[in-house]
């Protein structure tokens, strides 16, 4: 008899396992894959570490120029590239293995699958065993959306692209949002030539419309095409070596017999509350699976809150203050509101912009950067920030802790920034505004 059942290794999985067990309470995760998730085996991480070695190399070959650094005969050993890559994965999924382990959870390599109730709890099954718990979190992740083209089949996924070993002569990206950007990014350095297709009008998804188009206007001047307002409708008519299919994810909610508990779904996604608590007394959901922000950082929260619950410790999840990044180069970040989006809900909202350059850090760093800041008001209170340039991933969890406190713009203006940094931007922009 367990305490809690954590049914998926992902962030959301991994960190209330290890949340749950350091609390005393009896914990097993069940991972039939790798632990780490979507993000660690097949997303952020491994996107990450490769993006880096592409950005090394946009420097290597021309642009540290501007600089006063010249290289001859740069050259991108890809290979070593992805060897690298794996050697990052392998490093952080035994660090977590490790942690998991001194923290006293039970790892079950085996996919669990939920029975119904059972005297006491909750039964699981996981190779013909039967584990029963008192409590029961649901970290089952995403899958990948798999639109209606023809064709589809022979297109990459995530997954599969991140393990080339090789770089394609041409890649057709299928979806302009964060993914098929940063991949548009890692294979237009690496040296390919790359076309993204999007459906909608622009790219970057809810991305401030004026940062999502000054980003594709730096890949434009690339060499990345881009055709917006396009459906495709043949993935052989794009003529392409290789493709990838990128177009979003959805919650991961089959083959895990939700059913047996009769556990609400709405939209396709596990129903939750501020408490991370499902229609089911008992059993909690986080991550992915609830479909609010398919993002790493969120499962974390969500999983801090449905172990606190569990534990009789009240907490509650707010969503108003989780940051997106785009990992290109330069790197994009967003956080709350846009202007657009605040006027949408009948916000009545102000924006500041000013440019990256007025950050000493910024324009000693980035020759001929274009980047901006901008923050979005309601009266005298900060309801989002959005910002282009390097490095905006960084900048924005400052704008994570303003947005989280509701900090006015008299506080900023209170606050005490280290100079020279480029975070400085915000300070700058609430005097400038």
């Amino acid at each position: 008899m367990y305490d809690l059942i954590i049914l998926g290794g992902g962030p959301g999985g991994y960190h209330a396992a290890g949340l749950a067990a350091k609390a005393g309470l009896k914990t097993t995760l069940f991972e039939k894959r790798s632990l780490g998730g979507v993000c660690l085996n097949e997303g952020c991480i491994p996107s990450k570490a490769l993006l880096h070695s592409a950005k090394i190399f946009d420097y290597a070959k021309g642009e540290g120029a501007k600089y006063g650094v010249n290289c001859k005969e740069a050259a991108l050993d890809y290979p070593a590239a992805v060897a690298r890559k794996d050697k990052v994965v392998a490093t952080l999924i035994t660090g977590i293995e490790s942690t998991l382990t001194k923290a006293g959870v039970e790892i079950i390599r085996e996919l669990g699958v939920i029975k119904g109730k059972a005297a006491g709890g909750f039964q699981v099954e996981a190779a013909g065993k039967g584990y029963t718990a008192r409590y029961l979190l649901i970290c089952t992740g995403s899958e990948p959306v798999i639109p209606p083209i023809k064709g589809i089949e022979a297109a990459m996924q995530s997954r599969d692209i991140l393990a080339l070993t090789e770089i394609p002569r041409t890649l057709a990206v299928i979806g302009g949002g964060v993914i098929g950007l940063e991949m548009a990014s890692l294979f237009n350095s690496a040296g390919s030539k790359v076309t993204v297709y999007e459906m909608t009008d622009k790219v970057a998804g809810p991305f401030d419309r004026e940062i999502s188009d000054a980003l594709q206007k730096v890949y434009e001047k690339k060499g990345v095409a881009f055709k917006l307002g396009t459906a495709v409708g043949d993935v052989a008519a794009l003529g392409v070596e290789k493709t990838l299919c990128c177009v979003g994810r959805k919650p991961a909610i089959t083959g895990f017999g939700l059913e047996a508990l009769s556990i609400p779904v709405q939209k396709g996604a596990v129903l939750t509350d501020e408490f991370m608590k499902t229609g089911v007394p008992g059993v909690f959901a986080a991550g992915d699976v609830n479909g609010k922000y398919m993002l790493a950082h969120t499962a974390y929260r969500e999983a801090e809150v449905a172990v606190n619950n569990i534990l009789g410790r009240r907490d509650m999840m707010e969503y108003h203050a989780i940051p997106t990044v785009i990992y290109t180069n330069p790197e994009a970040a967003g956080i709350g509101h846009t202007l657009e989006s605040a006027k949408e809900q009948g916000i009545a909202a102000t924006e500041t912009k000013l440019p990256l350059y007025h950050s000493g850090r910024y324009l000693a760093e980035n020759e001929g950067g274009n980047g901006v800041c901008k923050l979005v008001w309601s009266g005298n209170r900060l309801i989002g920030g959005h910002i282009l340039g390097n490095p905006a991933s960084e900048i924005v969890s400052t704008l994570s802790a303003l947005l989280y406190r509701e900090t006015s713009a008299e506080q900023i203006k209170k606050i005490i920034f280290p100079h020279p940094t480029v975070a400085e931007i915000i300070k700058e922009a609430v005097y400038h505004a």
